[in-house]
């Protein structure tokens, strides 16, 4: 797979590094959907932060990854929108719209620890 996926406690944590193929983004949200319910992971984290462009496609498989792990029971966050990403989505009409998105990886572990504390649920 060209994306890392690194198990930390019950979270999965995705940090891609480098530009993805179409295929190589699917395979990544099949993959995460995949090891949430192996390894009953509560939350994902998906770190952006080495991209300097999100595309339609991107953009589309992130909401999906999102949508598919909340069905499967875990919180994702999206983390390490840079600026002129966010710009860029933004004049694009693009939109994580939905999505949780946070600063860093830190804000991200919070986010997840903040979602799955409230009442004690999973999910989000």
């Amino acid at each position: 797979m060209a994306v890392p996926v690194l198990k930390q406690g019950d979270l999965l944590i995705a940090s891609i590094q480098a530009a993805l193929s179409d295929a190589d983004l699917v395979e990544l949200r099949d993959a995460l959907a995949d090891r949430v319910g192996r390894f009953r992971s509560r939350g994902v984290i998906v770190d952006v932060t080495a991209l300097d462009v999100l595309d339609s496609f991107a953009t589309r498989t992130l909401r999906s990854i999102a949508y598919t792990t909340k069905l499967r029971g875990a919180s994702t966050v999206v983390v390490g929108i840079q600026p002129d990403v966010a710009f860029a989505m933004v004049q694009l009409g693009l939109g994580l719209d939905g999505i949780a998105t946070a600063l860093d990886l830190e804000d991200g572990i919070a986010y997840i620890a903040s979602v799955t504390e409230r009442g004690g649920r999973r999910g989000g």
